[in-house]
């Protein structure tokens, strides 16, 4: 037995009424139906209802809190808003349009029939049939966006994949900036971009690349504000007036590991409409692709990196070569003496020189030099030496003079700051007389047959220092079995790992106990020795010996 509640309910939804239920579910259900014919068929639903209610006026209206009710379906001649919103006053009934409005589970229906409120309850079987229809609706529309943003996310990321690999393999630099924006536009649809490179020395980003119009040079690291533009949306964050005349920007950081490294943004979507805004899902996009624009850049400036670094190495071998022919390849043959010769630089190339010239009746010169530093700016220097002494020593005698001219020539073609102490001694083998001048040099030691030590100490500044310093020379003799050491100070100051230098006294003593073995060998111990006190240090300068022995019966 039925009630008559429930009597009313299904006459009034019943096919006595026209309603084609079966069709209306096939055509809700269905997840292939357009939405016209859904719309279609909502209003066959709501044509039914009307009929049943007198032919009133009615609309239907739903939706989500995001997008606010909007009117799903209608029927009659009354003008209904587009949004439940428009037509709300704050009570039940809308007095001054003539509608009545009546809560459904989901919906809300809009009318101007007169309910019984007995048998029209919003809980009635037709109105939850209407409520029912609505939901089924909006559900499928929700999982259609929800599998068309499945099917866009995918494109997205295929999109993404391609670009990253694009990019990726462009190793240039120059380069990569325009491609990384070119493609972070066309992935956007975006009218204009711009992209700024952090220079983390000076904490200012730059214009590495803009397409579509003017954009700003640069901006101070300070005038990003990363919290906003983390937070925000659109151009939060950044400085307005980067690019201008741009109506709609989206701005994102370009980082590694957190790290910032740029700035990469898009203005003015294109649309069917115009230009207009960008969605909240292409901010994702962005960001994924600054993502990979990141390590992209990142790659190219390791590669930059590694190219120079190549370059400076081939350079570095280059001079290392050049400076190893302005060392003597043989050690001379001096009549009734022996010399021997030897340098180790403390990089690829040094500031130590050493070197024999013959000079008339008989003589040599002996040479050791230290420029102060090391690598490519000390090696140079030592060329203006290598060179101004070989044109001077062919004209001039080994005295002051000669050092004080060539002390102008160093003063002349270096900076303020380099300069050269030198010791330069001229021997007579037949005589053992021996002329010297110290400029500014560690003093040479002249170990005697007898086991005593003569210094040979200075006689001047170093070289480059002042250009009228004044020089004098010493003279002194090498009688027979005596050993002359000129050395530079890589010798003396190699430190040991508590910082305790080697010193004169200890190459002195070494000197005394290896006295009697050939050179080549007193020199293999002096090697020896400063690799033993090092302890495996880096070699902290570079190391030169010079050694002369006067032979016995000479």
């Amino acid at each position: 037995m039925t009630t008559p509640t429930e009597s009313h309910s299904a006459a009034s939804v019943g096919e006595g009424q026209g309603l084609p239920t079966g069709d209306l579910w096939r055509t809700l259900l269905s997840p292939n139906r357009r939405a016209v014919e859904e719309k279609r068929a909502l209003e066959r639903l709501l044509v039914a209802w009307s009929d049943a209610h007198g032919k009133a006026d009615a609309a239907v209206y739903a939706g989500d809190d995001d997008e606010g009710l909007l009117c799903r379906a209608k029927v009659g001649d009354a003008v209904f808003p587009v949004r439940l919103a428009d037509a709300h006053d704050g009570s039940d009934d809308d007095a001054s349009s003539g509608w009545k409005r009546l809560e459904l589970p989901g919906a809300v229906l809009l009318h101007t029939a007169q309910l019984d409120p007995d048998l029209d309850r919003p809980t009635s079987s037709t109105h939850l049939l209407l409520a029912a229809s609505m939901l089924i609706s909006q559900l499928k529309r929700q999982i259609q966006e929800q599998s068309f943003q499945a099917m866009f996310r995918g494109v997205e990321q295929e999109s993404l994949y391609e670009v990253g690999l694009a990019i990726a393999s462009t190793l240039g630099h120059e380069g990569l900036g325009e491609e990384v924006l070119l493609r972070a536009i066309s992935l956007l649809d975006a009218r204009r971009g711009a992209l700024y490179l952090l220079d983390q020395t000076e904490g200012v980003y730059r214009l590495s690349s803009s397409l579509g119009g003017s954009a700003r040079d640069d901006f101070g690291a300070g005038e990003l504000c990363s919290q906003s533009l983390a937070q925000g949306d659109g151009a939060d964050g950044v400085p307005e007036d980067l690019v201008p005349g741009a109506h709609h920007i989206l701005a994102v950081p370009v980082e590694i590991d957190s790290d910032p490294r740029g700035l990469l943004l898009v203005a003015d979507k294109e649309s069917r409409s115009g230009v207009g805004p960008f969605p909240s899902g292409d901010r994702r996009t962005l960001s994924l692709f600054a993502n990979q624009a990141a390590i992209a850049l990142e790659n190219a400036k390791l590669h930059k990196l590694a190219l120079e670094k190549e370059r400076l190495e081939r350079e570095m071998e280059l001079a290392a070569e050049i400076q190893q022919q302005l060392l003597p390849d043989d050690m001379p043959d001096i009549p009734g003496c022996t010399v021997q010769g030897w340098n180790r630089p403390a990089r690829q190339v040094g500031g130590d020189y050493f070197g024999f010239q013959e000079l008339d009746e008989g003589r040599w010169c002996l040479l050791v030099g230290d420029v102060t530093g090391k690598g490519m700016p000390a090696s140079l220097l030592v060329s203006t030496l290598h060179s101004a002494l070989s044109v001077l020593l062919d004209h001039i005698e080994v005295d002051a003079e000669l050092v004080q001219r060539l002390n102008r020539h160093v003063c002349e073609s270096s900076a303020s700051n380099k300069f050269i102490t030198m010791l330069l001694a001229a021997v007579d083998p037949n005589t053992g007389h021996l002329d010297f001048i110290n400029a500014g040099h560690n003093p040479g030691i002249l170990l005697r047959d007898d086991g005593s030590v003569d210094e040979l100490g200075t006689g001047g500044l170093p070289l480059g220092l002042l250009p009228m310093a004044q020089y004098k020379s010493f003279d002194l003799d090498v009688q027979p079995g005596d050993l002359l050491c000129l050395y530079s100070d890589g010798i003396t100051e190699c430190e040991a790992p508590d910082e305790e230098q080697y010193g004169m006294d200890r190459l002195v003593d070494l000197l005394r106990e290896h006295r009697e073995e050939p050179l080549p060998r007193i020199i293999e111990v002096i090697d020896e020795a400063m690799l033993s006190w090092a302890q495996g240090q880096p070699q902290g300068d570079d190391q030169t010996v010079v050694l002369l022995r006067r032979e016995a019966g000479t």
